[in-house]
């Protein structure tokens, strides 16, 4: 692996810088000054406070497999690999047919080139692919035998120099612990998460899983200044 955990923490406990967040946010304004906002102003408030995508963009820079990115929501890994001129074809899916239907349409308004959006239930399948994988904040939402399928089938999609990134809370006994479990449990009251957190991976489990499936991996905290149990987990094969 060419990243440590050391390295990965000290230089991704930060979100996107404020003018680079409004950027992205912007696309997903509505045209008219009376359309929702929700979509805006969601997604500046997440790039603004969580340190998600500069990790996720390190990860992968110096890559050119394509992307696949399950559980994609609205697409937002798409428009900073952009802005980060990652130009790596990038293939977003989601259970959610709404989200899906609306970062299509922001992706063509926004003239993103090489960006495709379904609609897939990962836990009945999975997309063919052969390239880089990002799974975030995806894991939870799966039973632990779920979990081990679709790491097994990621791993046999990673070709020479690809990589795959997670961000997942792991389950843990302490105050962020507790405080990722409400998070989720909340997400899916209000319906912004079709569906429940099922099974939060043990570090130990998510790296037998990994090994099991014929991959190495680097783990490094990702809390930034958030109060969730959050790490970034990269791996190859």
């Amino acid at each position: 692996m060419t990243h440590t955990a050391g390295t990965i923490a000290a230089d991704h406990g930060r979100p996107l810088e404020p003018a680079r967040a409004r950027s992205i946010a912007r696309a997903f304004a509505p045209a008219h000054p009376l359309g929702n906002r929700h979509d805006y102003y969601y997604t500046l408030i997440k790039l603004r406070s969580d340190p998600l995508y500069p990790g996720v963009l390190a990860a992968l820079r110096g890559t050119t497999a394509p992307v696949l990115d399950l559980g994609c929501g609205l697409g937002l890994l798409a428009h900073a690999l952009r802005q980060d001129g990652q130009s790596m074809p990038y293939h977003g899916v989601d259970i959610d047919a709404d989200k899906i239907g609306r970062g299509r349409r922001v992706a063509a308004r926004s003239g993103l080139e090489d960006v495709q959006f379904d609609v897939v239930d990962l836990a009945r399948t999975t997309p063919a692919h052969a390239g880089s994988v990002a799974i975030l904040d995806v894991l939870q939402y799966l039973q632990q035998p779920a979990q081990q399928a679709l790491l097994s089938t990621v791993g046999a999609m990673l070709t020479p120099g690809a990589r795959l990134v997670i961000r997942t809370g792991l389950s843990e006994e302490s105050r962020r612990g507790r405080t990722t479990r409400i998070a989720d449990r909340l997400a899916s009251l209000v319906g912004w998460m079709q569906e429940r957190a099922r099974c939060y991976p043990t570090r130990d489990g998510l790296e037998e899983m990994l090994a099991n499936a014929g991959m190495r991996a680097t783990f490094a905290p990702l809390y930034g200044n958030t109060p969730f149990n959050n790490w970034l987990v990269v791996a190859e094969r």
